[in-house]
């Protein structure tokens, strides 16, 4: 079995679009989207009816659940922009996305953690950045909601693969569509991938175990730079040409 692992679009289409042709190559027997689908100033609609034409198993990121809920006050700009650029029918679809899908008795589909939508699972932020989180840290995230031995997640933007001592481990795919944010829980901090390739995951069963494999590809980021400058983010354009902020 090869499975292709998504994640972190953020209304990123040319991103997707990428990602979707990139694939075809490496003939997965199936793809799945680990959340944080439109929310962007991008292309959130368009991103969205891509997605529901791929009838990926997809779970809800925090992101997905804001711009689905009340009224998005215009202080929280990117989501805000977001609920307002969101058709009834891609709406909808988001609404009823599922927080964690247990894809096989052995792995588990969530955003950030199986139980809250909007905690980093693998990263704590010290001096202003996310760095790798302690084996206990993580442990206590996962308070053991589950018990698959592998699981799928996304939310930090980072590519990660660890193995925890007990023999679960996480895979996390890194963005497709944003290669660096900033935010000010759990304190002010940044989160950079350091290029701004899209990133996307692999996990392939083989005689010896699952065998992984992190990509960056490359696309046209300078249309999704020209978008979010179009829409007045000059932030996430910086952060789409670069892959960090300055």
């Amino acid at each position: 079995m090869k499975i292709a692992v998504v994640a972190d679009i953020h209304g990123n289409l040319p991103a997707l679009e990428a990602v979707i042709a990139d694939p075809s190559t490496e003939r997965p027997d199936q793809v799945v989207n680990l959340g944080d689908c439109v929310s962007g100033p991008l292309w959130p609609d368009e991103t969205g009816r891509l997605l529901m034409q791929q009838d990926w198993p997809t779970v809800r990121g925090n992101h997905d659940r804001v711009a689905v809920g009340p009224k998005v006050p215009a202080s929280n700009r990117t989501d805000h922009f977001t609920q307002a650029h969101l058709s009834e029918d891609v709406t909808q679809w988001l609404r009823l996305l599922p927080q964690v899908i247990q894809l096989t008795e052995e792995i588990t589909l969530f955003h950030a953690t199986p139980e809250v939508d909007g905690l980093y699972l693998t990263e704590t932020v010290i001096d202003g950045r996310g760095v790798l989180s302690s084996v206990e840290e993580i442990d206590n995230r996962l308070a053991g909601a589950t018990a698959a031995p592998l699981l799928l997640c996304g939310h930090t933007h980072i590519p990660r693969l660890l193995t925890l001592p007990h023999g679960q481990t996480i895979f996390n795919p890194g963005s497709v569509g944003c290669p660096a944010y900033s935010d000010a829980l759990p304190s002010p901090h940044v989160m950079e991938a350091g290029s701004p390739h899209c990133r996307y995951g692999f996990l392939e069963f083989s005689s010896t175990g699952w065998v992984f494999t992190h990509k960056s590809i490359a696309y046209d980021w300078h249309a999704a730079e020209s978008r979010a400058r179009t829409c007045e983010r000059p932030d996430w354009a910086d952060a789409l040409k670069n892959g960090v902020l300055h």
